[in-house]
C-alpha cells in the first residue's frame, strides 16, 4: 500500500502531546492524518489532516471515527475497545489490537497474562473492591505493607497507593483493584520494543526512570540505565518475551523493577509511544515515534541504538500555579549545550500536570544528567 502523499488515512485515537510527536513524523513522510479528541485544545490539533471532536470512551464516537480510515493507532489506553473489536471485524486494521487493549486497560487482567504467560512480575491478590481488603488483612489473607492500585483508569501515579498502615486504604475509591506485593528494589527501568505484523521486533536500550518522591511521576529517564550488561540483558529478553506473548504491534513500552538480587519484574506496560523513549528524538537513531509509525504501517523497522547518551526531564506545572502557562528561563536553559525543550502546547497549567519535555544529549551519561539536574532548578512551569 502507498502510505505517502495518497489518500491513505491514519487515525489517532486521543490527541495528547504523544500524538502531538507522532505527528512530527507523519509529517515528514507526508501520512495523512485524522485525530479524535474530546478536547478542542488538544495539542494535535495544529498539525494533524482533520480534527475530529468525540468521546474516547463512546462507541459511536470511536466506531464512526474509525470508519473514515485505513489504519487506526492510539495514543492513550482509555478508549472504547468494544467499538476497536466491531471496526477490526470489518476490515479495518487497529494496531495494537482491542485484544491486546482489553488485557492492558485493566490492571488486574494486566497480571493474570504476565502469569498465564510465565512472565516474572511481584506477586499479588485482586479484589472487586477495595473495601474487602480490610476483610482480607484481618483474616491474615493479606499482610503491609503492599501497593494498592485500581484495576482501571490510573495514569502518572494515579489510581496507586503504597499502603503501610490500614489507615492509609481511608479515601481511597472502592473500585476492582489489585493489592501488589512490595518489591524492594534497586532501579526502576524501561525497555521499548518495537514489533511489526511480521512480527520482526526490535528494542531500545534499557533506560532507568528516576521519579518524584510525591507526585510518582518520573522525573529523569536517563539512556544508557547505569545498570550491568547482565541486567541489561535480562530486562530486554523480558521486554521481547512480553511483546511476543501479546502478538503486539507497533510500540509497547515495558515497565520493570531491577530487585535487590538483580531479578527483574515487570510492573506494567503501555502500549504505545511513552514517556520512558521522549529522548530517543534527539539521542537515537530513529525516533520511538518514527518507530511507532514503521511498526504499524508494516514497514521496516529503524535502528534503535542510540547516536549519544540522553536523560529526558519531565516539565510539569509548579505547585501554586494555576492558570495560563509561562515557561520562566526557558531561554536560560537553551544557552546550555545539548538541550533541547519540547512545549506541548497546553496553554493552562496546573500543579504537575506534564506541560513539555527537555532532552539532555551528551557523549557522557552521568555529565548529561548532572545538567539535567540544572535544567530542573532554572526552568519552572508557572503561570502568569
Amino acid at each position: 500500500m502507498n502510505y505517502f502523499s495518497s489518500d491513505f488515512k491514519l487515525g489517532i485515537l486521543g490527541g495528547g502531546q504523544l500524538g502531538k510527536m507522532l505527528l512530527y513524523c507523519t509529517r515528514k513522510f507526508d501520512i495523512y492524518t485524522c485525530v479524535l479528541e474530546a478536547s478542542e485544545d488538544a495539542p494535535c490539533h495544529i498539525a494533524c489532516n482533520e480534527f475530529h471532536i468525540g468521546d474516547l470512551m463512546n462507541y459511536d464516537a470511536v466506531y464512526n471515527f474509525g470508519k473514515r480510515v485505513d489504519v487506526l493507532t492510539f495514543e492513550i489506553e482509555n478508549v472504547n475497545v468494544d467499538a476497536l473489536e466491531d471496526l477490526e471485524k470489518e476490515g479495518v486494521k487497529v494496531y495494537p489490537s482491542s485484544k491486546t487493549l482489553r488485557i492492558i486497560q485493566n490492571k488486574a487482567k494486566q497480571k493474570l497474562f504476565y502469569v498465564d504467560n510465565q512472565l516474572p512480575t511481584a506477586s499479588f491478590t485482586r479484589f472487586a473492591y477495595t473495601s474487602e481488603i480490610k476483610e482480607a488483612i484481618n483474616h491474615g489473607g493479606l499482610s503491609l505493607p503492599f501497593v494498592w492500585k485500581s484495576a482501571r483508569f490510573g495514569y502518572d501515579g494515579q489510581g496507586v497507593k503504597i499502603v503501610k498502615h490500614l489507615d492509609d486504604l481511608q479515601g481511597l475509591p472502592n473500585v476492582e483493584c489489585i493489592a501488589e506485593t512490595l518489591i524492594p528494589f534497586k532501579n526502576e527501568l524501561a525497555v521499548i520494543v518495537a514489533r511489526n505484523a511480521k512480527g520482526e521486533s526490535k528494542s531500545y536500550p534499557v533506560v532507568e526512570m528516576e521519579f518524584h518522591p510525591e507526585a510518582n511521576q518520573v522525573e529523569y529517564v536517563i539512556c544508557p540505565a547505569r545498570i550491568s550488561d547482565s541486567v541489561a540483558q535480562k530486562a530486554i529478553a523480558v521486554a521481547l518475551r512480553t511483546s511476543e506473548a501479546f502478538k503486539h504491534v507497533g510500540l509497547l513500552a515495558v515497565e520493570m523493577f531491577q530487585t535487590e538480587n538483580d531479578e527483574i519484574l515487570i510492573n506494567e506496560v503501555a502500549p504505545r509511544p511513552h514517556n520512558s523513549g521522549h529522548q530517543t528524538i534527539e539521542a537515537s537513531y530513529t525516533s520511538q515515534f518514527e518507530q511507532h509509525l514503521r511498526a504499524i504501517l508494516d514497514l521496516p523497522l529503524g535502528r534503535t541504538d542510540s547516536k549519544v547518551s540522553g536523560v529526558m526531564v519531565n516539565l510539569v506545572g509548579a505547585e501554586g500555579y494555576t492558570g495560563n502557562v509561562v515557561y520562566k528561563n526557558i531561554e536560560n536553559i537553551m544557552q546550555m549545550d545539548g538541550v533541547t525543550p519540547h512545549v506541548y502546547g497546553k496553554r493552562q497549567t496546573r500543579p504537575f500536570r506534564k506541560m513539555g519535555h527537555v532532552t539532555i544529549v551528551d557523549e557522557d551519561v552521568n555529565r548529561a544528567r548532572q545538567i539535567a539536574e540544572e535544567v530542573k532548578k532554572s526552568i519552572e512551569v508557572i503561570s502568569e
